[in-house]
């Protein structure tokens, strides 16, 4: 599976971005997508995933109330809109999809959940 971000920029605080997410290659066996970020010098963190069966979402603590994941299944797409943007939202942000399916909903949650990465797109929020 290929994953190719885009959507990433530079915006000021309070401000509003939505990041895409396409997959291509062996996407019939995706059961999840989801978004991690990482800001320099600290580690990759979990922001949000969504399950295709039953449409199911997870959100980090710290954007909940302002991001929405959303995606369409049948063209393997994920997006993610982002509102009311904060200076430490600013990282790198990583689209990754998953083929497993989990009993436990915490995995989606997880680096480890998920097989496949994309490779990246900036976002910036300036104060």
């Amino acid at each position: 599976v290929q994953l190719q971000a885009s959507g990433g920029g530079l915006v000021q605080t309070g401000g509003s971005l939505r990041l895409s997410c396409a997959a291509s290659g062996r996407t019939f066996s995706i059961s999840a997508m989801g978004w991690f970020r990482q800001a320099p010098g600290k580690e990759r963190e979990f922001v949000a995933s969504i399950r295709w069966s039953g449409g199911i979402t997870y959100y980090a603590d710290p954007v909940k109330e302002r991001f929405t994941i959303s995606g369409d299944n049948a063209k393997n797409l994920v997006y993610l809109k982002m509102n009311s943007l904060k200076p430490e939202d600013t990282a790198v942000y990583y689209c990754a999809v998953t083929s497993a399916r989990y009993a436990s909903s915490t995995i989606y949650r997880a680096i480890r959940g998920f097989d496949y990465w994309g490779q990246g797109t900036q976002v910036t929020v300036s104060s």
